[in-house]
């Protein structure tokens, strides 16, 4: 692998993010005892902790977060969600971001802010020259927030503001997002579904959450129609289905958009250990799908590509799953190799299914070669 630079974002706050003691997301049921969220600071603080001891971390360039602006904020969302979010993170007892399973405690929304600054940070660095690509270790997470509520366990929703702040600092107009998490990215979609210049393409599983969006015929509005993309997997689909879907729907989408910076809402609840998720990628296949979007944005974009955590709610995996995708930006091999996947990379299933190749089918005969460049 050829090195390059690769921005970092990481600070200690996004670790005190309190989602208090629901049992998973359910608090308050008859019969149901007290547990811990299953958006935890576990997974991510784990995810540093082994880019720290694995040695990658001497390699990556630190980016130091800032708390996103109000003025960045409200490009995205709503004046009354911002103040209902700041009042809320005043309480002691804290609040929820709107969907009533996505709790915050006290100062949550200053969390929050500094997560969205997080990704304004990796993309400005990105921009600026400072570095080739970068991760940005944020939470809370971002990609279901849409611009009058937050859901899904997310207040902002990180990756449209930081697309935002650059239209309005650098002048960029293209974008394609590609959002591999799970849980479809219907924040990110809905903010953009009226927007041509803003690709979005989200692999995840179908009927996941949210239940009633991801359909592979949701395409966009307007003169926005054939910017959405969406490949809802069938449950059980393995690195296979997830190879496919990238290389003959991600690729031939992106090339044929020719962005000026790519986005990846980069979520790892698909990984084979999620309890939020029933499918059963390994880490390679991160490593991989990873390793063609640095190609392409080599290719397309002067190499700008920026990636912003989303969920991945298994404290033991998450983390090599991380350092795959941070070691297949920097082009830097720790050497340390993934425990887990020897065990799970030949289980049935893993190869591509026919019934989620025609899912994949589907959704490359929608692909619209008129929202080429």
């Amino acid at each position: 692998m050829s090195a390059r630079r690769t921005g970092w974002v990481w600070h200690e706050l996004y670790g005190w993010h309190d989602t208090g003691r629901a049992a998973g997301y359910v608090l308050g049921a008859p019969g149901v005892q007290p547990f811990g969220h299953f958006e935890s600071a576990e997974s991510k603080t784990r995810f540093a902790s082994l880019v720290e001891v694995s040695g990658l971390r001497e390699e990556l360039t630190e980016l130091r977060p800032r708390a996103a602006a109000e003025e960045d904020l409200l490009r995205v969302h709503t004046e009354e969600h911002l103040r209902s979010m700041q009042e809320q993170s005043r309480r002691r007892e804290g609040g929820d971001m709107g969907d009533g399973t996505s709790p915050f405690g006290w100062n949550g929304y200053e969390v929050a802010a500094l997560a969205a600054g997080g990704t304004i940070r990796a993309v400005r660095a990105v921009l600026d020259g400072t570095v080739d690509n970068a991760y940005a270790l944020v939470r809370p997470p971002g990609h279901h927030a849409v611009a009058e509520r937050g859901m899904g366990f997310c207040m902002f929703a990180n990756v449209a503001v930081a697309i935002e702040h650059a239209r309005a600092h650098y002048g960029l107009r293209r974008f394609a997002v590609v959002d591999w998490d799970v849980h479809h990215g219907n924040g990110t979609e809905s903010i953009f579904l009226d927007d041509p210049d803003v690709l979005t393409i989200s692999l995840h599983q179908d009927g996941n959450f949210p239940a009633d969006t991801g359909a592979i015929d949701e395409r966009g509005r307007g003169d926005a129609l054939g910017t959405v993309v969406n490949v809802p997997l069938p449950p059980g689909s393995g690195n296979g289905a997830y190879l496919a879907a990238f290389e003959q729907v991600v690729v031939p989408a992106i090339s044929a958009f020719e962005p000026e910076l790519i986005l990846v809402a980069c979520g790892f609840d698909a990984c084979n250990a999620d309890p939020l998720a029933t499918m059963m990628v390994t880490s390679s296949t991160y490593r991989t799908m990873t390793e063609g979007l640095v190609a392409l944005a080599e290719r397309l974009c002067e190499g700008r590509l920026v990636m912003s955590h989303e969920g991945g709610y298994s404290p033991i995996y998450v983390p090599f799953c991380g350092l795959a995708v941070v070691e297949a930006l920097s082009g830097h091999d720790t050497g340390i190799d993934d425990p887990f996947e020897p065990d799970w990379i030949g289980w049935p299933g893993q190869d591509v299914q026919p019934h989620q190749q025609a899912v994949i089918d589907s959704a490359r005969a929608l692909l619209d070669p008129s929202r080429a460049r």
